[in-house]
């Protein structure tokens, strides 16, 4: 089950905790987008230890992959929906994945609400 969350609480979290709490809200999202896809490969332990031994470039592969998946999961379930695993990867290439952070997080709490 997917629990909505407040996308300015997490933002400020991750701010005040010094990156701690984005760590925390990552995981959180790979949980959701596993148990909506039921993907059971997603895992955000896995996605952490990755990007830190590809230097970070896992993490660009993560967000170009997390939009793919959501957008295949929404077209499964019958909710109508657009691909942003493109955007997802120009905003993390230009420094902005907080952002992909809140749109993925966005997507995730329409969800939560059906």
């Amino acid at each position: 089950m997917i629990k909505e969350k407040n996308i300015a609480v997490c933002i400020i979290l991750s701010i005040v905790t010094f990156g701690i709490y984005g760590l925390i809200w990552f995981c959180k999202i790979n949980s959701d987008v596993r148990n909506y896809s039921n993907n059971p490969k997603i895992s955000g332990g896995k996605a952490i230890l990755f990007t830190i031994i590809t230097f970070g470039i896992y993490y660009i592969y993560w967000n170009y992959k997390i939009g793919k998946v959501m957008y295949e999961a929404k077209q499964k379930n019958g909710i109508e929906s657009t691909d942003y695993s493109v955007i997802y990867l120009i905003l993390t290439i230009i420094g902005l994945g907080i952002v992909n952070y809140c749109l993925i997080q966005n997507e995730l709490n329409k969800i939560a609400t059906i």
